[in-house]
């Protein structure tokens, strides 16, 4: 099930998870995704499986796996990747997602609801990015971030 071809490279922004544990987020933001024309890239492994009742749930009728692209490892995706911008968006940041110039083909990389990502893959993005929230709070919801983030690339970028 793993498509890793990149014919459509310009087509618009990449969402890519990082081993996304929360069902119900993934299924969101697959929506997310599909209704803003967004492409959508999994690194796995993934915390559930797709059949599970949550994630269908939510999911509806969005659900393509034709147009979601694996990657088997965070290896394997930066490989792929290695001539392209990729854009982390993580707490651990200081730059805001309102001070980026985004570009159209930007790949935007979140990361586990639980754990975020590992530090090599903070040591490999193009650049790191936060959603600024009140200093009392600890995060955001994950699919409400790609949404925030998602639809300020296309704003920059005239795509919506």
């Amino acid at each position: 099930m793993v498509r890793m071809t990149h014919e459509n490279n310009n087509i618009g922004p990449k969402i890519a998870l990082y081993e996304p544990d929360i069902p119900q987020n993934t299924a969101s933001i697959i929506r997310t995704c599909f209704c803003l024309g967004a492409i959508l890239e999994i690194i796995e492994p993934c915390g559930f499986l797709f059949s599970d009742k949550r994630f269908k749930r939510v999911v509806m009728d969005y659900l393509d796996m034709e147009k979601i692209i694996f990657y088997k490892s965070s290896e394997d995706f930066f490989e792929i990747k290695k001539n392209q911008r990729v854009i982390l968006l993580t707490t651990k940041a200081k730059k805001s997602y309102t001070k980026f110039s985004f570009k159209s083909n930007d790949t935007l990389l979140f990361g586990r609801e639980s754990a975020g990502v590992p530090k090599k893959v903070h040591d490999v993005v193009d650049e790191r990015l936060k959603i600024p929230i009140q200093n009392d709070k600890r995060s955001l919801n994950l699919s409400t971030s790609v949404a925030i983030v998602l639809t300020e690339n296309l704003r920059q970028n005239n795509r919506i």
